[in-house]
């Protein structure tokens, strides 16, 4: 799982000049200067990672050492400043080169160079307000993430997890463990030729080149969370991740799972979902339900009712219609819900 660095980077004003040379733009490290401060195999590093002879890059200086020594490929770093992640990268290459730095960024005054140094493979520009990861369960409201900070297990998943990253590097490995399996069950059962699996794996993969932040299970989540009143609202912590919503009030508690879109894959997303995290409600769930921007199939909301799941969807801005399971389901099914040792 990858490491998630909170870095701090628009909040003062040589950090806003940083931010303007090396992650608004990219650097040609390949040739002038800056290829001349490279060691050949920070080059040969650099130029396998981005062949087009051109990457984004940050810095931290001395102090940062330690922590600057956790990173490496596929990490995510998100850039802070002003109370918003205003940009999440992937990291690259990393490196400790103060000459290539100073090429970059002029040394601070008293703390140095900017020698701990990576490339992005790649960058996203956002405006994610600090609210978002605050609601997370391992996270504290005012918290205002001073300094770099490095984060590890659980509270790394929140963060992608919560803010929907996914990296290009996990991509990639799960391509290649997908044409791994392919090419031994080709390769033993003798149906398909070996040359054909790759022939196939080439023509369905995308252009990974951006990290994806998906944010439309967040708006949709935060719109609905504005029409909720009379309730404590939280997100809650399971071991498969955060739950989007942990409502709790007058009618007892409810967990909310939220979907990008109303199609048949979504609804079986939340479906699952919502079934592994209601054991772990520290209240027995009363309710469970499945939030989309629009209304699905019937056949899919039939599914939902199967399992005593609620559907909630979007009909209209800031208006949301509840699709209710039948009483008899919801009750069928309340003892798996809560029974965190069922089926053990």
């Amino acid at each position: 799982m990858p490491l998630v660095a909170i870095q701090p980077s628009f909040g003062n004003p040589v950090a806003r000049l940083h931010w303007r040379e090396t992650l608004e733009q990219e650097v040609p490290f390949a040739s002038g200067h800056h290829a001349a401060a490279l060691t050949p195999g920070q080059r040969a590093a650099l130029s396998k990672l981005h062949p087009t002879g051109s990457a984004r890059f940050w810095g931290a200086t001395a102090a940062q050492d330690a922590n600057m020594e956790r990173l490496g490929t596929g990490d995510v770093v998100l850039f802070t400043g002003k109370k918003l992640v205003r940009g999440i990268g992937e990291v690259g290459v990393t490196f400790r080169n103060a000459a290539f730095a100073d090429t970059m960024w002029k040394p601070d005054s008293q703390k140095g160079s900017w020698h701990n140094v990576y490339s992005l493979l790649s960058f996203r520009p956002t405006d994610i307000p600090y609210e978002e990861i605050w609601d997370l369960p391992s996270f504290n409201a005012g918290d205002n993430f001073m300094g770099l900070r490095i984060l590890d297990g659980e509270k790394a998943e929140e963060i992608l997890q919560g803010l929907g990253i996914a990296t290009v590097t996990e991509s990639r490995r799960e391509l290649a463990r997908d044409e791994e399996v392919a090419t031994a069950i080709a390769a033993s059962t003798r149906i398909i030729p070996v040359e054909n699996v790759h022939t196939s794996g080439t023509a369905y993969q995308r252009d990974e080149r951006e990290i994806r932040v998906s944010r439309a299970e967040a708006l949709l989540v935060a719109e609905y969370r504005a029409t909720l009143t009379g309730v404590d609202v939280q997100r809650m912590r399971t071991p498969s991740g955060p739950t989007d919503l942990h409502v709790t009030g007058p009618d007892g508690t409810e967990i909310v799972e939220a979907k990008s879109s109303g199609d048949h894959g979504h609804v079986r997303a939340a479906l699952g979902q919502l079934l592994d995290y209601a054991p772990h409600s520290p209240h027995p769930a009363d309710r469970l339900s499945a939030l989309f921007p629009v209304r699905p199939q019937d056949s899919d909301i039939a599914l939902l009712h199967r399992y005593g799941i609620d559907c909630l969807y979007r009909s209209a801005p800031h208006v949301f219609e509840r699709v209710e399971a039948p009483t008899a389901a919801r009750a069928h099914m309340r003892k798996a819900w809560s029974d965190v040792s069922c089926g053990l």
